[in-house]
């Protein structure tokens, strides 16, 4: 296998590329495994490479000063 872009890889390398990052997602003794499997089944297919499933996952995080309407810990 030489790389990791859809361009590079089959449908299977992909499965194995996912299935080996996230480790034994069988186990799932926190409950969200399954849905970090789901959350990749864009690239598995196809679909949409890494980065661009990782940079969505990240912009659903923004900082606490970016966000309208919010000012620090409101228990304070």
């Amino acid at each position: 296998m030489s790389g990791y872009l859809i361009s590079e890889t089959t449908k299977e390398e992909r499965e194995k590329i996912v299935a080996e990052s996230l480790g034994n997602i069988e186990a799932t003794c926190d409950g969200c495994a399954p849905g970090l499997a789901e959350m990749y089944q864009p690239y598995i297919d196809g679909k949409k490479e890494l980065r661009e499933i990782t940079m969505e996952f990240n912009a659903r995080y923004v900082k606490d000063d970016d966000m309208p309407g919010r000012s620090g810990c409101m228990y304070q």
